[in-house]
């Protein structure tokens, strides 16, 4: 018996979010349990999914990208607020059963939602089932195991994403909001930071989810921005950052020996793009570290 019919046994057709026993009895029907291999805390509080949404800002007809959507709790509160979603899930058992989830408690909506079975780190090209044009919006309780990776890699790979809210773990959130100078700072906060705009948009309990995890979750809004006016590629800046951040207590001048051929190269270039070679890489902004790329040998830089 697939998906489908399982779903039919346990759910009611009715146009609502799924509750604390809703999740379990659906994951009981599948033969699914959440496992530590793919991150998975499924969200049983329907309060929870539809703040999400609200700090969104989903509005109608938006196309939202949601990856790891688990049994549905937050597609269902996206397809309630009208938006056409893209779900993206490695999991190929609640893959599958989805789509069926949807038709039962959704169904007006069940045309608005694309369902693709996959790592969202392979991902290179979406397109909604209705009109195939790209995503606006991501959104998601990402697994905590890969969400820096996942962010990253949906800001370059689409750069028609406008906003991103997720749902993270507590420490990860802090990392990515981090200003510079502040002691959560470092690669994920400078990443972040080429892309987008990034606050801290709330904290979430751990008893909205089903199995209660061991460490605190809190949500993270990103609105996008034109990346720094640069000649230096990406690749360049973002070794820079990796590099700055190798040795978090190591100045520059050492730290960056790396990428810029010796000790010598690196505080030449630090002293072209205007910063002291004892300056330590948490004190930098992201616009710092494209000076720094700017500078380093074999970058022809203009503005």
């Amino acid at each position: 018996m697939g998906p489908l019919h399982f779903a039919q046994l346990v759910l009611t057709p009715v146009a609502d979010l799924l509750g604390p026993s809703d999740v379990r009895t659906l994951a009981e029907s599948l033969g699914a349990s959440p496992t530590k291999k793919w991150g998975q805390n499924f969200v049983v509080d329907a309060g929870t999914v539809r703040r999400i949404v609200r700090i969104a800002g989903v509005a109608p007809g938006d196309h939202v990208v949601e990856v790891g959507p688990g049994l549905g709790s937050l597609t269902l509160a996206l397809l309630e607020a009208d938006a056409r979603v893209t779900a993206i899930e490695i999991d190929p058992i609640l893959a599958s059963a989805l789509p069926a989830t949807v038709a039962l408690r959704a169904p007006e909506q069940a045309a608005a939602l694309t369902v693709i079975q996959d790592d969202a780190l392979r991902v290179r090209g979406l397109g909604d089932g209705a009109s195939g044009t790209p995503p606006t919006l991501l959104v998601a309780n990402l697994p905590y195991n890969v969400s820096v990776p996942v962010i990253l890699h949906f800001l370059e790979t689409f750069p028609t994403l406008e906003r991103v809210l997720v749902m993270v773990q507590s420490e990860v959130a802090d990392r990515l909001a981090a200003p510079p100078g502040s002691r959560t700072y470092g690669i994920p906060s400078a990443k972040a930071a080429w892309y987008c705009d990034v606050r801290r948009a709330g904290n979430v309990g751990r008893s909205v989810f089903w199995p209660v995890p061991r460490v605190d979750s809190a949500l993270v809004l990103m609105q996008r921005r034109d990346v720094p006016l640069t000649a230096a590629p990406r690749e360049t800046v973002f070794a820079v950052i990796d590099a700055a951040f190798s040795q978090r207590r190591k100045a520059l001048r050492g730290a960056l020996a790396s990428v810029a051929g010796s000790a010598a190269a690196a505080e030449a270039a630090l002293r072209t793009a205007g910063i002291e070679p004892l300056t330590r890489g948490e004190q930098l902004g992201i616009e710092g570290f494209v000076r720094i790329a700017e500078a380093l040998p074999g970058i022809k830089a203009s503005r």
